[in-house]
C-alpha cells in the first residue's frame, strides 16, 4: 500500500520502509518536534515554501538559451550538494555544529535517488512571491554599508515599489524581460507609483555542476558578516540566485522629490498600502516589497507568443533586418510591451533601433517629438527614468498630430531616411493610440512607407477595436497619402525603401487589470506622464554631485542674440507683435535650419513650421528687448548649441510646479498670475487644423 512518504510493514516490531523497499526512519510525530528546534525551523520554512503559488506568469521561453539538464554523477568523498525537493540541500562545511549534524541526519533520512516522494497537490507547488516572514529568512542586511543581500530560489519573485541598484552576485535573475547575470554591472531599477510595479524573478542556472555553497560563501564574504553569511548559506541550492540591493539617489530622483506633489512618487499607491510588506531587511534601501495580492506585469499567452515570434525572427536568417511595428488603442499596454520586447532582444543582440511615432507618450524624449535612436541598455523603469538624446529628433510640437497629418508623415519619413540602409539591427516602431478614422489611415500609410516585417497589434476583451492590419486588409485600405494598390506618394522614397509585399501579423490580447482605461490614481494619468518626462529632462540641469536641488530660476542662463536665431510658433497662429509674449517663460525646441538665418537688424520670425533636426530643449526664461537677447536655460552641450539657429515653440507647456514652486521670492511669483479669465472671447488659443477634410467635402475636391 503506497502512502505519501512511507509504507508501514506490520509485525512484532514495526519497521518502516520507503516506496523503494529500503529501511528508513519512521515519520516524525508532532510530539517529537519540541526536541529539535532546528527541525522545527526547517519544517516550518518548508511548509511555507510549498504552500505558496506562483502569482506572476512566466514566459514560455527563457530569456537566454539554456543547456539541457544534465545528470551529474557524484564521486565518493565529493562534497557536492544533493538536490532536495523542498529547495534545501545537504552541504559540507569545514566545521559542523551540532545543529548542522542534526539537519544533515534529517535531510538524509528523506533523501532517495535525488528526490522525495510527495503528494500530488505538492508536486505542482512552485516558489511564489517573496513576502512577509520569508523575506526575513532569505535576506540579510549590512547596516554599515546600508545594503542587503537576497537569496532567491528558482522562479521566486519579488514585486516592489521604490528604486534601487541591483547587482547579481550569483546565478541570474530577470527584470522586465532582461536577464541580469553574475559578473555583469549593476543596473538601476525604478518602480514608481505612476506605472505597474517591477518584479524581479529568479531564473534557473545553466550550470548544474557548480559547488554552490563554496562559491557563494566566497562571494558573500565581501558583503556580509560571518553570522549573516551562515544564515543565507542555509538557503543556497544549485539553482539559487543571490542579488545585492543598494539604495540609489540620482539628480533625477533628487529633482523630482523637491516638488511636494512628487515627494511620494516612489512609494506605494493608496490602494497598495494594505499590501505593502513593511519591516523587512529591504525597506531601508528605498524599496518596499508588495504582497501577492498586488499583481506585477501580467503577460497573456498571446503576449508571450508574440515575443517568441519576434525573437526567433531576429535570431533567424531572415533577409534584411526585422522591422517591428507595434500598434493598438490607447491604454492597452503598447509602451510596456515595447520595453519588454527591447529588453528581451537585448539578451540576444547588442542594440535595438527605435523609431518613435507616438507624440503623446514618448519613450526617450519629452512629448511632442519624433525620434530615431539606438538602444543598447535595458529599460528597467518608465519613460521618465531613461530620458536620453536620440541620434535624430524632429520637434513636432504637439501631443497629437491631428492638426497637420502631412507634417507628421513627412517627419517620420525624414527620420527613416537618416537610418543607414546597411544596418542589420532590429527596428521597433512605436505608434499612437489613434486607430480610428484618420488615425487608421496614418497606420496604413506608415506600413506602406516603411519596410515593415512584423505588425504586432495589441487589443483587449477578445476584439481588436479596429480592423486587423493584415496584408490582405492593406491591399484595399485607404491611407492619407496612399491609395490601393499599395504605392507611396513619393516615387523617390519608394525606390530607396520599397516596402515588402507581405509581413507577419500577430494580435496580442492584453488582460491586465484596468486595460483600455486611463489610470485614475495619482501620477497615472497621461498628462502627468508627459510632465514627468519633461521634468526628467530638466533634471539634467542639476549637478551630478550630491547636494541640494537648485531651482531653475537660480541657474545662470545663456545669452542668445535674437538676430542669430529664428523664432517660430508651430502649434497655432500668433501675430508677430505677440510672438515674444507667447515665447516668454516657455519650453522651446533647439533646432537647426538648413539655410542660414539672415537678419536685417531685428529678430527673425518664422511664418511656417519647418521640418528640421532638433538637438534638445530649453526654457526661454526671459527676453531683453532693449539689448535684443534671449535668456535660455538648457542642458545641451555648448559645442552642440553652436549649431542651433532656430527656436521652435510648441504646445508642450512647462509643468505648473516649475513656475509655482520658486523659493526665495516675496510677493507675486514671476510668470504666474491669477488675474485672468478664460471666459472672455478669444482668451484661449486658436487651433488650426490642416489636412482634415470633412466627409461632405471629399467629393468637392
Amino acid at each position: 500500500m503506497k502512502v505519501n512518504k512511507h509504507t508501514q510493514i506490520k509485525g512484532k516490531s514495526q519497521k518502516w520502509k520507503d516506496v523503494k523497499g529500503r529501511r528508513c526512519r519512521p515519520p516524525i510525530k508532532s510530539s517529537d518536534l519540541n526536541s529539535s528546534p532546528v527541525m522545527v525551523s526547517i519544517i516550518k520554512e518548508h511548509q511555507v515554501s510549498v504552500k505558496k503559488k506562483a502569482s506572476v506568469k512566466r514566459l514560455k521561453n527563457k530569456a537566454k538559451t539554456l543547456s539541457e539538464h544534465k545528470t551529474v554523477s557524484l564521486e565518493s568523498g565529493s562534497k557536492k550538494p544533493y538536490s532536495q525537493a523542498n529547495g534545501s540541500s545537504v552541504f559540507t562545511l569545514e566545521e559542523e555544529t551540532e545543529d548542522l549534524k542534526d539537519w544533515k541526519e534529517y535531510s538524509q533520512s528523506f533523501h532517495g535517488n535525488g528526490h522525495v516522494e510527495i503528494s500530488g497537490d505538492m508536486e505542482d507547488a512552485q516558489p511564489g512571491r517573496l513576502e512577509g516572514e520569508a523575506l526575513h529568512h532569505c535576506a540579510q542586511r549590512d547596516d554599515r554599508q546600508n545594503r542587503s543581500v537576497l537569496v532567491m530560489q528558482k522562479h521566486q519573485t519579488l514585486c516592489f515599489r521604490g528604486k534601487c541598484l541591483l547587482t547579481c552576485l550569483y546565478g541570474r535573475v530577470e527584470v522586465m524581460g532582461f536577464t541580469i547575470e553574475e559578473g555583469q554591472k549593476s543596473y538601476p531599477l525604478f518602480s514608481p507609483a505612476s506605472h505597474c510595479p517591477l518584479t524581479i524573478r529568479a531564473l534557473e542556472s545553466s550550470d548544474y555542476a557548480r559547488d554552490d555553497r563554496a562559491e557563494a560563501s566566497h562571494i558573500l564574504q565581501k558583503y556580509l558578516s560571518s553570522a549573516s553569511r551562515k544564515k543565507l548559506l542555509k538557503k543556497m541550492t544549485s539553482t539559487s540566485s543571490v542579488i545585492l540591493l543598494e539604495p540609489m539617489e540620482t539628480p533625477l530622483t533628487r529633482f523630482l522629490s523637491s516638488f511636494a506633489d512628487l515627494s511620494e512618487l516612489f512609494s506605494p499607491t493608496m490602494g497598495e498600502l494594505m499590501s505593502a510588506v513593511l519591516d523587512t531587511p529591504l525597506n531601508g534601501l528605498g524599496m518596499i516589497p508588495l504582497a501577492s495580492t498586488i499583481e506585477g506585469l501580467k503577460t497573456s499567452g498571446s503576449y508571450r507568443d508574440a515575443l517568441n515570434m519576434v525573437v526567433n525572427a531576429c535570431k533567424g536568417d531572415m533577409e534584411g533586418c526585422a522591422v517591428i511595428l507595434v500598434c493598438g488603442i490607447k491604454n492597452v499596454g503598447k509602451s510596456t510591451f515595447i520595453r519588454f520586447l527591447v529588453n528581451t532582444l537585448l539578451n540576444h543582440t547588442a542594440s535595438v533601433d527605435y523609431l518613435e511615432g507616438d507624440l503623446g507618450q514618448t519613450e526617450f524624449t519629452p512629448a511632442g517629438c519624433l525620434s530615431l535612436l539606438t538602444v543598447s541598455e535595458p529599460l528597467l523603469g518608465p519613460p521618465f527614468t531613461h530620458q536620453r538624446t536620440p541620434e535624430h529628433t524632429i520637434f513636432y510640437g504637439q501631443s497629437s498630430c491631428e492638426s497637420d497629418l502631412d507634417r507628421y508623415l513627412e517627419s517620420l519619413k525624414s527620420l527613416w531616411r537618416r537610418r543607414p540602409q546597411s544596418r542589420e539591427t532590429p527596428v521597433i516602431i512605436n505608434t499612437m493610440g489613434w486607430v480610428k478614422g484618420f488615425g487608421l489611415q496614418l497606420l496604413v500609410d506608415i506600413i506602406r512607407f516603411l519596410p515593415v516585417s512584423h505588425v504586432i497589434q495589441l487589443s483587449h476583451s477578445g476584439t481588436t477595436q479596429c480592423p486587423a492590419l493584415t496584408p490582405e486588409f492593406l491591399r484595399t485600405a485607404q491611407g492619407c497619402q496612399t491609395h490601393p494598390p499599395s504605392q507611396t506618394a513619393l516615387d523617390e522614397f519608394t525606390e530607396s525603401h520599397c516596402p515588402p509585399r507581405n509581413y507577419s501579423h500577430h494580435i496580442v490580447q492584453s488582460d491586465f487589470q484596468g486595460v483600455g482605461r486611463q489610470g485614475t490614481a495619482k501620477h497615472q494619468r497621461t498628462n502627468e506622464h508627459r510632465e514627468l518626462s519633461l521634468l526628467a529632462y530638466l533634471s539634467q540641469l542639476q549637478s551630478p554631485d550630491p547636494g541640494p536641488v537648485r531651482p531653475l530660476h537660480s541657474l545662470t542662463p545663456y545669452q542668445v542674440p535674437n538676430t542669430a536665431v529664428a523664432l517660430g510658433v508651430i502649434h497655432c497662429e500668433v501675430i508677430p507683435t505677440h510672438m515674444f509674449y507667447a515665447a516668454n517663460a516657455s519650453l522651446v525646441g533647439l533646432c537647426c535650419l538648413a539655410e542660414k538665418v539672415a537678419s536685417k537688424g531685428g529678430p527673425v520670425l518664422l511664418s511656417q513650421a519647418p521640418i528640421c533636426p532638433c538637438v534638445g530643449f530649453g526654457v526661454l526664461r526671459g527676453i531683453d528687448m532693449a539689448r535684443g537677447l534671449y535668456f535660455l536655460l538648457t542642458p545641451v552641450d555648448p559645442s552642440v548649441l553652436r549649431k542651433v539657429n532656430c527656436l521652435l515653440l510648441g504646445a508642450i507647456s512647462l509643468p505648473s510646479c516649475v513656475l509655482t514652486t520658486q523659493p526665495g521670492f516675496e510677493g507675486e511669483t514671476p510668470y504666474v498670475t491669477t488675474d485672468y479669465s478664460f471666459d472672455l472671447t478669444g482668451a484661449g488659443k486658436l487651433r488650426v487644423f490642416k489636412g482634415l477634410t470633412r466627409p461632405s467635402q471629399k467629393g468637392m475636391q
